[in-house]
Parts: C-alpha cells; sequence; structure tokens
C-alpha cells in the first residue's frame, strides 16, 4: 500500500454527522454519535429513553409477554427452540441463563469468533459451557480470509471490525434457519439503549432489513469481491436468503424490551451463574473490565470511534451508568477526560501483523479519519476541538 494514496475522509458528510457539537445536558455523549438525537432542552434520545423505561414501562406486563413468546415457541421434543447469540460475556450469559433457567426454554448458543482471542475470553466462553451449562455453536471462518477482509476493512473503512460485524450478525440467522429454530433472542437493542434509530424503541423486534443500515455502515456487498474476496470466501458472512429466513419463521428479539437492561446488574448475575471473570486490568480507553474482552482487535474499533466521532470508549461506558444511575455525570465527565482516547498499545503489534500493515501505515489511515469539525493539530499533537470537560 502506498501511503501517498490515502485519501482525506469526508467523516461529517459520509455519516452525516452535525457540524456544531453539542453534549447531551444529563450524560456525556455528543450529537456526533451517528442516529442519535437531541430534544429542545439538549437531551440525547438515549437519555430519553432511560428516564421512559425506569418510569413509564409496565415490566409486569412485558414480563407476561415474554413468558407468552417462550410458550408459543418452546418445543416439547427436545430440540433447539430459541437462539442465544453469546459470546460467553455478561449480556448474552444473562439472556442465555434466564431463558434456559427461569423460562424453561433449550437454547442454542452460538458464537462468531473473534479476530485473536484474549485468554480472559477463550475462559470465559469455557466457564459459559462447562459451568453455566449450555450447548454452543463457535463459528471460525478461514483465517486468510478473515485477515483480508479485516485489513480492506481497516484501510477503506476505518474499522477493522467489519468482518465480526458481518459474521456477528448473519451467522445466528443461519443456525437459526439450518436448525429450524424461529426465535432469536438478543440482550439489548443498542440502537434505543445508546442512541440511535429510535423506531424500535416500543416493539420487542428487529426488521431483517435493518441490518444493513445500522451494522454495515453502508458498505455495498459488491466491495469484497472488486477487493479480490470470491464469493466462495464470503458465503460464510452472507446472511441466508431471505426467502430461507420468511420460511423458517424468523423473528429476532431484544430481551432489553422485556425486561429492564442493566449491563452492570448482568455482569454480577453471569459471575454468580455462568463463571464469568471479569479482567485483571480495565480496558484500554476505559475504567471497566467486564464488557469487550474477547478480542484482541476490540481496543482498534473503540478507538476508531474516538477518531472519527470525538466518542471513545470511556464516553460510552459512563453515558450508560449515567443513566442507569451508577454514576453522577461530574464523575462521568472526570473518567471521560482520564481515559477517553487512550491509544490501545497492549496488542498494537499484534493488530499491525494481523492486518499486514506498518506503523507508519497505521497511523496515516488513522489521520484520515480525522474530521476538521473535530480535531486540531498544534505541532505534532492532535487536539478534540470539543471535549464534554469543556462544556
Amino acid at each position: 500500500m502506498n501511503i501517498a494514496t490515502i485519501q482525506k475522509r469526508n467523516v461529517r458528510v459520509q455519516y452525516g454527522l452535525p457540524e456544531s457539537v453539542l453534549f447531551c445536558r444529563r450524560c456525556t455523549i455528543s450529537n456526533q454519535r451517528p442516529r442519535i438525537t437531541f430534544d429542545m432542552e439538549g437531551v440525547c434520545s438515549a437519555c430519553r429513553f432511560a428516564e421512559h423505561k425506569q418510569k413509564l414501562i409496565p415490566w409486569d406486563e412485558r414480563e407476561r409477554e415474554l413468558q407468552e413468546l417462550c410458550d408459543r415457541h418452546r418445543k416439547t421434543t427436545g430440540e433447539y427452540d430459541v437462539i442465544v447469540p453469546c459470546s460467553g460475556g455478561k449480556d448474552g450469559g444473562f439472556v442465555a441463563h434466564q431463558l434456559k433457567y427461569r423460562y424453561g426454554m433449550n437454547p442454542l448458543t452460538v458464537t462468531w469468533a473473534p479476530h485473536l482471542y484474549t485468554d480472559i475470553g477463550w475462559k470465559n466462553l469455557q466457564s459459559f459451557v462447562h459451568i453455566g451449562g449450555f450447548d454452543n455453536v463457535l463459528g471460525h471462518v478461514n483465517g486468510p480470509v478473515h485477515r483480508r477482509m479485516t485489513r480492506l476493512a481497516f484501510l477503506h473503512l476505518g474499522d477493522g471490525f467489519q468482518p465480526f460485524i458481518y459474521g456477528q450478525t448473519n451467522f445466528p440467522l443461519r443456525m437459526a434457519v439450518q436448525h429450524r429454530v424461529s426465535l432469536i433472542m438478543y440482550g439489548e437493542n443498542g440502537e434505543v439503549e445508546y442512541g440511535g434509530d429510535m423506531k424500535n424503541a416500543n416493539r420487542p423486534t428487529r426488521d431483517i432489513a435493518d441490518h444493513d443500515k445500522h451494522y454495515f455502515s453502508g458498505m455495498p456487498p459488491e466491495f469484497w469481491t472488486e477487493h479480490g474476496i470470491t464469493e466462495k470466501e464470503i458465503w460464510p458472512y452472507r446472511a441466508p436468503a431471505y426467502q430461507d429466513i420468511l420460511a423458517n419463521k424468523t423473528e429476532i428479539h431484544f430481551l432489553s424490551y422485556y425486561k429492564y437492561w442493566d449491563p452492570q446488574e448482568n455482569f454480577y448475575y453471569c459471575v454468580d451463574n455462568t463463571g464469568f471473570s471479569p479482567h485483571s486490568e480495565r480496558s484500554e480507553g476505559t475504567y471497566s473490565k467486564y464488557a469487550s474482552l474477547d478480542d484482541k482487535t476490540d481496543g482498534f474499533h473503540y478507538y476508531l470511534g474516538f477518531i472519527k466521532f470525538g466518542i471513545g470508549r470511556a464516553t460510552s461506558d459512563t453515558a450508560h451508568e449515567i443513566r442507569d444511575n451508577k454514576i453522577t455525570r461530574e464523575e462521568g465527565i472526570a473518567l471521560v477526560k482520564k481515559y477517553d482516547g487512550e491509544f490501545p498499545k497492549r496488542y498494537f503489534k499484534e493488530f499491525l501483523e494481523y492486518c499486514d500493515i506498518t506503523e507508519n501505515e497505521f497511523f496515516s489511515i488513522i489521520d484520515s479519519w480525522r474530521s476538521d469539525h473535530l480535531w486540531e493539530r498544534k505541532g505534532e499533537e492532535w487536539n478534540l476541538r470539543h471535549a464534554v470537560w469543556m462544556d
């Protein structure tokens, strides 16, 4: 790759970001998060939804809806009756354990393997299976192909996570069709919990058609074949044929519609019930030790979010914990100032090797995604023009 050919990206136009940067008056998130909205009082859609679920949702009625859903899909033949996408972490573990041991379902848990497993991620998956007591299908794909796709995604999309997102989204669909299971149960609806498209805020399901819009960053399917990935190589990443999904009567539901969603409480629950262990060290870019632990490339996904949108991992974590009344906004701002945008150096060399790029190439790509409305350069240093502690 010739560094000179790396073009400056127009991030603001590509993601439809506002030119003026505003921060939510209740949490630490800004209006640079794609698809988030702010009301006239300067409060983000995620905070408004948190207020709504804390005060207005009749959770007893939602519990009855969940029981009815399970009764409708429950099988008496011993076959699987629900697919639960799960890495062995706190959220999927909570979903699977609740469905199996409280609601009497027979879940097949499915895991799309990370790019590069961490020791703690592999340990937690094994604990989930052997201590939690779950059947699990682990999906690994062709390693060299996955590395090529990761490299392409990093070079052209500014996020090497895209091949993982394809599998994470489509593998459960494929397993549902293959095993003739019509119900897929995810954990939280990220669009409403973290700020995004609110059209599904008051319904338990997600339309299959929303996959491309929300998870694939507008990357056309032909991109991969144009860059040398064959149809055979891309096939494991694709969803089943739409007619097969319809014939299977596949439904995607979110447990967060039926049960109050609290990631920190999920963590405590899984420590007690599925053998989950937090990391011994905090995750780079934030203060927590119990979320997104599986993949050595995770830190670069979050770091690119910081570069593109000025929203790092600590911002996302604090925003949700403020909404959950775990910390105050003032505490959140202090944590963002301390940790947001921290460079993920722990696995940097492994990431470069995995993507087959040099350090100079890496930073040239990173800098191509810095938008002028967010960043300014002073000497050799880049600084955010706007930060929540400046607001």
